[in-house]
């Protein structure tokens, strides 16, 4: 029998759980994010709350009764579990689709391990088919779009607004053969916020749906 794809974020989320010991964790945004902020209000009382990557994300942790911490007042998380739009076998990420980069990249850097969870339609050879999002200072959305076109993207303005009050330029046609170096020159770029690449601080767990099984590959 063939699992739905959410069917298969639902089994991937649920299996994040066993990562969840105490203290305060990272929780990422969207659909995936959403079902695993689901499957953690069932082992609440392991943890002292939770710090979201959105406001989307800590309204819904609230809903289910986990109080969410200001990552200002948190020295330190064992995890970060988030999704991504695509990820490799050297565990590097392309990510933003739900717009909420910047903030997923801030609460991953502070958490010991990134667990990403995912349905195998996500598991790639190369990133890039799926359109690099840009986090962008509104006045230099222009001229940002102009030196990523130099690095042979065309740009889009997505009509949508970050939390942070920024715009996001999503970059198709991309040919990402190294990630991290990629992620490092868009960045360099005045006026750009962070990218969607999550190569410098790559995953160290991937969870991985299949129809089989929910597949642990370690980095």
């Amino acid at each position: 029998m063939a699992f739905t794809q959410d069917e298969l974020k639902q089994q991937v989320a649920k299996a994040a759980t066993q990562y969840v010991k105490s203290g305060i964790i990272g929780v990422g945004t969207g659909s995936t994010a959403n079902y695993f902020i689901d499957e953690l209000a069932k082992v609440k009382h392991k943890i002292d709350g939770a710090v979201a990557s959105s406001e989307a994300s800590a309204d819904r942790l609230r809903k289910h009764g986990i109080e969410v911490f200001d990552l200002n007042s948190v020295n330190s998380m064992d995890i970060y579990v988030d999704g991504a739009d695509e990820i490799t076998e050297h565990m590097h990420m392309l990510k933003g689709g739900g717009g909420a980069l910047t903030r997923e990249k801030i609460v991953a850097a502070v958490a010991k391990t990134f667990v990403c969870i995912c349905d195998e339609t996500k598991y790639v050879p190369v990133l890039g088919k799926f359109p690099l999002p840009v986090e962008v200072l509104p006045m230099a959305k222009s001229y940002v779009a102009r030196e990523l076109t130099k690095l042979g993207g065309q740009p889009q303005l997505r009509n949508f607004t970050t939390d942070n009050g920024n715009v996001i330029l999503d970059v198709h046609g991309l040919a990402i053969t190294d990630p991290v170096a990629m992620e490092a020159m868009i960045n360099q770029i005045v006026g750009v916020v962070t990218n969607g690449l999550f190569a410098a601080r790559p995953a160290n767990i991937l969870l991985l749906a299949t129809n089989d099984s929910v597949k642990t590959i370690t980095k």
